[in-house]
């Protein structure tokens, strides 16, 4: 069996693509409150500053 082959069973299971989705989404969720977390302190340090 090729792993090209498994990786295509994957895909056609729908529970499998829903987890998919929804992992990448929560990642990429967390990067941006991350970067919007350390980009609103910043900003606010260099207020600070002034």
């Amino acid at each position: 069996m090729e792993p090209l082959g498994i990786f295509e069973n994957f895909l056609n299971d729908p529970l499998f693509v829903a987890l998919l989705v929804i992992m990448l989404g929560f990642v990429f969720f967390v990067y941006l409150f991350i970067r919007r977390t350390l980009t609103g302190f910043q900003e606010g340090v260099q207020k600070g500053q002034r």
